[in-house]
């Protein structure tokens, strides 16, 4: 599940920064907490 949620964080991120040309910081805050949920995921997972 978690990994699902980053997932989408970061498709979301990519749609963003690269389709839409949002230069914001909440672009990047989004990456951050994807990036955050999936290394838990996998820390979890140990």
């Amino acid at each position: 599940m978690l990994a699902t949620i980053a997932v989408v964080l970061i498709i979301l991120w990519l749609l963003g920064f690269f389709a839409f040309h949002v230069t914001s910081a909440l672009i990047h805050v989004v990456l951050v907490v994807a990036l955050i949920v999936l290394v838990l995921h996998f820390v979890r997972r140990l």
